[in-house]
């Protein structure tokens, strides 16, 4: 195991990222960002001012103190490559390396791209499409195919830029039409999934939210559809920026992020005729991060919520854990169970999360720990899953104890979840208890479970390694939520 500093310098802010890593996987354990503009330095005068590089030295002083706290055992530091414009930037790199030990390498356009693709293939599970990513001075549009970048385009206005352009609303959107009529992938794009990154899609989405009262708080695998961007884009028009700065939950970038933002967003849905963009939470740092891990790419990518749920556990399991176990135990009733639950294959993913994270909520407290894993699902940041997916598998895992089964709780989510979803709640809780006590000893005795069912009862027969007396104590007590909910006894022999 071993502590990393990441450091990014941009042009608006200089972030520091510290991360733990043990293999092949890592969680993050500070991160921390400060603001200012280099652009109006270089944009005017092509030179660093000398307020400019004090506040950026200072802040970075301020970095190093916190990386000699964490033990760091490695540093890696990137820059914009837009800062070369300064003339004088490479002095300051250097002045930045005797006063604080950072080497900042500079980004080149591939790098950024190689960057953001890592990251959004963390976090959104498609093998073929597009990716936009908006920032603060440049757009980058991608086109991907069996996990490979196949092409790219820049585009030379970011949320910022284009923010600071004058003329109305309409001149910046057709500022990026122009620009983006140039660009090979919009002439040539086909018909396929589009997914959005950037502070600029992320806090348009959660306008979109609050004004269509969608009611999960995820973004990641949010879809933003015309017709949302449709209300941000009438709620947005009657504001100033201050008003625009107010709303809760935007980025640091504030009204800049949204209103140049905005205008690239709805030329981008206009020029490429688009209905509906997956926003995803990728962002270019962690690409940077997932690029010095060790590990293949291609494995974490072909199991993507596997591999999300191994890197939330990597850094909680114990010694003893059964998590993979009781995901094992969950799915192999599921499928000797199917006559009696009578649920189809879409409910495997939430059961498969349910029956993973099943203790999660004891790293909050260990009493009502149940009650504890839906809120700790929702934010755990699991990739490879829908946001339905989640939120049914948040449920599920808080209904091990079907005394949490809150009818009016799961009511505010009428609009995403159906009546079957509901009964499949519940079913998917029981499930989950019943593997989890299959594995009471935490030994893996039970190898595997045959049932035999007969009329209103069910035989549950175990094949074991050794004596399984204390998991079937442990499971019987199961007995009465599973008839409650099956409508069928249980023995367990």
């Amino acid at each position: 195991m071993e502590n990393i500093a990441y450091i990014k310098l941009d042009e608006k802010k200089v972030q520091l990222l510290i991360v733990q890593s043990r293999n092949g996987r890592y969680r993050i354990l500070e991160e921390v960002e400060n603001q200012y503009d280099l652009t109006q330095d270089i944009m005017k005068d092509c030179l660093l001012s000398p307020k400019s590089k004090s506040d950026i030295l200072k802040i970075l002083g301020i970095y190093r103190y916190t990386i000699e706290t964490y033990k760091i055992e490695k540093m890696i530091a990137v820059a914009s490559n837009l800062i070369v414009k300064a003339r004088n930037y490479r002095g300051f790199l250097d002045e930045i390396y005797t006063n604080t030990g950072f080497n900042f390498s500079l980004t080149s356009d591939d790098d950024v791209v190689r960057s953001i693709y890592s990251s959004c293939m963390a976090n959104i599970d498609t093998s073929k499409g597009y990716m936009i990513n908006i920032g603060s001075y440049e757009t980058y549009i991608l086109k991907f195919n069996r996990r490979n970048v196949v092409e790219y385009n820049k585009i030379s206005y970011g949320y910022s830029n284009l923010s600071a352009l004058e003329g109305s609303f309409q001149d910046k959107i057709a500022a990026v039409k122009k620009e983006l009529k140039k660009a090979t992938l919009v002439k040539g794009y086909e018909e396929d999934a589009v997914i959005g990154c950037g502070s600029s899609f992320i806090d348009i989405a959660k306008v979109a939210k609050k004004l269509t009262r969608y009611p999960i708080d995820i973004d990641n695998n949010y879809d933003l559809s015309k017709m949302a961007v449709d209300k941000v884009l009438d709620f947005i028009g009657g504001l100033d920026a201050q008003k625009v700065k107010k709303i809760k939950g935007l980025g640091m970038d504030g009204a800049e992020s949204i209103n140049g933002g905005l205008a690239i967003i709805c030329a981008i849905y206009e020029i490429m005729k688009l209905e509906n963009v997956t926003i995803s939470s990728a962002n270019a740092l962690e690409g940077v991060v997932l690029s010095n891990l060790v590990g293949s790419a291609n494995e974490k990518y072909s199991d993507l919520l596997q591999n999300s749920l191994d890197n939330y556990y990597e850094f909680k399991k114990e010694g003893l854990a059964i998590n993979s176990q009781v995901y094992e135990m969950a799915i192999l009733l599921f499928k000797q169970l199917k006559v009696v639950h009578k649920l189809p294959r879409a409910y495997v993913k939430p059961l498969k999360i349910a029956a993973y994270m099943f203790d999660c909520g004891k790293y909050i407290s260990f009493n009502d720990f149940e009650k504890h894993a839906y809120y700790t699902i929702l934010n755990s940041n699991i990739a490879g899953a829908t946001q339905k997916d989640i939120l049914l598998a948040a449920f599920a895992c808080s209904c091990q104890n079907l005394d949490n089964f809150n009818l009016s709780e799961i009511m505010k989510f009428k609009d995403i979840l159906t009546d079957e979803d509901i009964d499949a709640i519940r079913k998917m809780g029981v499930l989950v208890n019943l593997a989890v006590n299959l594995n009471a000893s935490r030994k893996n005795i039970i190898n595997d479970i045959v049932c035999d069912i007969l009329g209103d009862s069910i035989i549950m027969k175990t094949v074991v390694s050794s004596d399984p007396s204390f998991e079937i104590i442990q499971s019987m007590k199961v007995a009465d939520d599973f008839k409650k909910t099956f409508k069928k006894s249980l023995q367990i022999i």
